[in-house]
């Protein structure tokens, strides 16, 4: 079973139509949103219009409020496993599907937060997928959200971080010892969609008068465990740049803010 994911930042923006229209046209089972200020019933009533599959609002229970989700399958199929402010953690469990765990999170921005304060807070972030994790009993999980880092950066890649690496032959070893301590590894495909030779080189795009900018960066990811990598096709990941029909970028190729958001979603698969 081919499950399609998109996450996308809104900007706090009324963009209902615009997703609904993503959604669409992308095939989408599981949307996640982040920055989501739009009601949940009116944002159902667009996605629901003149669409074959009805979508269901699944984050009526949640005490996650940074974080939307909604799916075309029964919202009792994604429950709650541990939540904290920013990061909710569901167990998928579709029939005749494999039983998976979706962590999706929306980091603090780097205009609030000091890289120190986002290096530990990764820790505190890896701990929980780790207690969902032990809850039960198994290490079949997706983590996808706006880390607000970039793949690189350390609170990403540390080992008592989100411990992302960018080859899957180096997660395959499943874990890492560092200090007598073991940490799991994630696969983060998002490295090789850095530049521009894949496509689009980032998800946010930011333009500053300093000596040091980086102009695209790829704060929106997803990590995938170990697991799960056998069912994850890097070919089916993309940063979208349309909505199948509009275009999410300006005329110089950045995001529209005039139109949609300054983030670009992206979309993702998974065979369950």
């Amino acid at each position: 079973m081919l499950i399609k994911f998109m996450f996308w930042n809104l900007q706090r923006k009324p963009l209902q139509d615009l997703v609904a229209s993503v959604a669409r046209n992308y095939d989408v089972d599981i949307l996640i949103l982040a920055e989501c200020l739009i009601p949940s019933q009116l944002l159902l009533v667009a996605l629901n219009e003149s669409h074959s599959h009805l979508y269901d609002y699944a984050s009526h229970l949640s005490q996650c409020d940074k974080i939307h989700i909604f799916t075309r399958f029964h919202r009792d199929l994604m429950p709650v496993q541990v939540e904290s402010s920013r990061t909710t953690i569901r167990r998928l469990i579709l029939p005749e599907a494999i039983d998976i765990l979706v962590a999706a999170t929306h980091f603090p921005s780097k205009r609030d937060w000091k890289e120190s304060s986002q290096i530990a807070e990764c820790s505190e972030l890896a701990n929980l997928i780790r207690k969902a994790e032990e809850l039960v009993g198994h290490l079949k999980t997706i983590l996808v959200g706006d880390l607000n880092m970039n793949p690189f950066e350390v609170g990403v890649v540390n080992a008592n971080g989100l411990h992302g690496v960018m080859s899957r032959q180096i997660a395959e070893k499943r874990t890492r010892t560092v200090q007598n301590s073991i940490y799991p590894f994630f696969y983060n495909p998002m490295w090789g969609l850095l530049g521009d030779a894949a496509g689009l080189p980032g998800t946010f795009y930011r333009s500053n008068s300093e000596h040091t900018e980086f102009f695209w960066y790829m704060f929106d990811q997803v990590l995938i465990r170990p697991d799960l990598m056998n069912r994850f096709r890097n070919s089916d990941l993309q940063i979208l740049n349309t909505d199948g029909k509009t275009s999410l970028l300006t005329s110089s190729g950045i995001p529209n803010k005039n139109i949609a958001s300054d983030h670009l979603p992206i979309l993702f698969s998974l065979d369950l």
